[in-house]
C-alpha cells in the first residue's frame, strides 16, 4: 500500500515539474516539484530499507 502512495506521489510531482518548465512562469512550481519528488524518493528508500 504505502508504494502505491509513494508512486502516485512521484508521478505527481513530476508532472508538476515538467507543467513548471513548460510554462515559463512557473519556474517556482518546477522547483517545488522537483524538491518533492526527491524527498518521496529519499522517503521512499529510507522506509523500504527500514522494514527489510
Amino acid at each position: 500500500m504505502w508504494w502505491t502512495v509513494i508512486v502516485i506521489l512521484l508521478i505527481l510531482w513530476l508532472v508538476l515539474s515538467v507543467l513548471g518548465f513548460v510554462l515559463k512562469g512557473l519556474l517556482w512550481l518546477a522547483v517545488l516539484g522537483i524538491v518533492l519528488f526527491l524527498g518521496t524518493l529519499v522517503f521512499g528508500f529510507f522506509r523500504s530499507r527500514s522494514r527489510t
